[in-house]
């Protein structure tokens, strides 16, 4: 019996840069959970369903005693799950430009796979 292939992890944007800035243990715990999403296994953080940003987003959520943490995502495509942003938070609100910019992602996104599977079709059809 084949081993399942684990996904692939795309940073779209700045969102690693952002979470390379979290202290390391809050880090240590979204890779853990981004790992456990790769293997497509359920996240060790809580996550819960961004449909204000777009169908098949979610959000990771951890936080300590200075701030609340977030990684919004893409559920896989393929083999690839996609992270659209990164960003901290210290109200329960989250603010309408992460939200903005996490949808502007995910439509250039979109738009970049439509354009690789035409390509491609291109390509195959030579």
């Amino acid at each position: 019996m084949a081993t399942p292939t684990r996904a692939i992890v795309s940073w779209e944007g700045d969102s690693r840069d952002v979470l390379k800035t979290w202290p390391r243990d809050v880090q240590r715990d979204f890779g853990l959970s981004l790992r456990k999403l790769q293997d497509g296994e359920r996240p060790t953080l809580d996550a819960r369903p961004m449909q204000s940003v777009g169908q098949g987003v979610f959000e990771l959520k951890a936080e300590d005693e200075a701030a609340w943490y977030r990684v919004i995502y893409l559920s896989k495509i393929g083999n690839t799950i996609y992270v659209l942003d990164s960003f901290t938070k210290k109200t329960r609100k989250t603010e309408k430009n992460d939200l903005n910019r996490a949808r502007a992602r995910l439509s250039n996104l979109k738009l970049r796979l439509q354009k690789e599977k035409i390509d491609a079709k291109r390509k195959s059809d030579k």
